[in-house]
């Protein structure tokens, strides 16, 4: 027998309270047990794992590489265990399935909701949550096991071992504009017409930022005249209505707030394109409803192509 068999519920709690409060006596108290207890239960999983978990200093603990792998699996064991009572309290009442998505702001506004509008059509009782975020931040909630799938740009995606990809479509970059812009009434715009506005710019660490920053570089160019950078999708497109300020969008980001006449794409034709697609966890078993909302996106990507 390993000692990973002999470990419970409780202590896997216990190494998410010593890992984050950093101290034997914090964790002892929120676990309602002594630090003796607990300073014992430690050294001697320790000795049966082999290696030091937690380096101790003056001010308390702190996780070695070895333990945060093991904190890291901890924390996508008790996620995966509040997700099962979730799911299996939703089949109990009779509604199934259940399922988390991740989406960054490139994806939000036509492909996830209609990708969501073809699972409810299969699964009418189904429960979705949705959250919009960055895809690093949405990456590492899907390896704790708190989403079952994230959809957004892949262009900097780093391939995982414990996550599969795969890509959905490609897409241009446009330069975007209030309608009524004075560049909207220009054709065969070049970057010095674009350099002579304001812009409104995603932050350096998203995908299509990389995107237009390459462009510039390879165009041998300045940085733009950046006034304010938001990742907010709909904070930048009021910004864009109030003022002559400039942003880009991904094709389809651009196509669908254009068609309802919220922005207008600027006639300029950018080296630059992205990369949407989804990803989820590389595992064994993996649940029909990530099947099937899978199978869904790429009916909403075929679909939006078409429009």
């Amino acid at each position: 027998m390993t000692w990973t068999t002999r470990l419970r519920l409780r202590h896997l709690q216990l190494l998410i309270s010593l890992a984050e409060t950093g101290s034997v006596s914090d964790a002892a108290r929120i676990a309602n047990t002594t630090q003796p207890g607990l300073s014992k239960w430690l050294k001697d999983l320790e000795e049966d794992a082999g290696t030091i978990l937690f380096e101790r200093h003056a001010r308390g603990l702190r996780p070695t590489a070895q333990g945060d792998l093991l904190i890291n699996h901890v924390r996508r064991i008790l996620s995966e265990m509040e997700r099962a009572q979730s799911n299996m309290d939703a089949l109990n009442e009779g509604s199934a399935p259940n399922i988390a998505i991740g989406t960054s702001p490139a994806s939000a506004p036509s492909l996830v909701p209609d990708a969501i509008a073809h699972f409810l059509a299969m699964h009418p009782r189904a429960h979705i949550s949705l959250q919009e975020s960055t895809m690093n931040v949405l990456l590492e909630r899907l390896e704790r096991g708190q989403l079952d799938l994230v959809v957004g740009h892949l262009d900097s995606y780093q391939p995982r071992e414990t996550l599969n990809s795969e890509m959905l479509f490609r897409e241009p970059i446009q330069v975007i504009a209030r309608p009524g812009h004075p560049l909207t009434l220009k054709s065969d715009l070049t970057w010095d017409d674009l350099q002579a506005f304001k812009w409104i710019l995603w932050p350096e660490s998203t995908p299509i930022r990389q995107r237009l920053d390459s462009a510039l570089s390879n165009a041998g160019l300045k940085p733009l005249p950046c006034q304010i950078e938001s990742s907010s999708l709909m904070a930048n497109l009021w910004l864009l209505q109030t003022s002559d300020m400039l942003s880009v969008a991904s094709g389809r980001v651009a196509k669908h707030f254009t068609h309802r006449g919220l922005v207008k794409a600027l006639d300029f034709e950018m080296d630059a394109e992205g990369c949407i697609g989804v990803c989820w966890r590389d595992e064994p078993y993996i649940d029909n409803a990530v099947l099937d909302f899978r199978e869904c996106l790429l009916k909403a990507s075929r679909v939006g192509a078409k429009l």
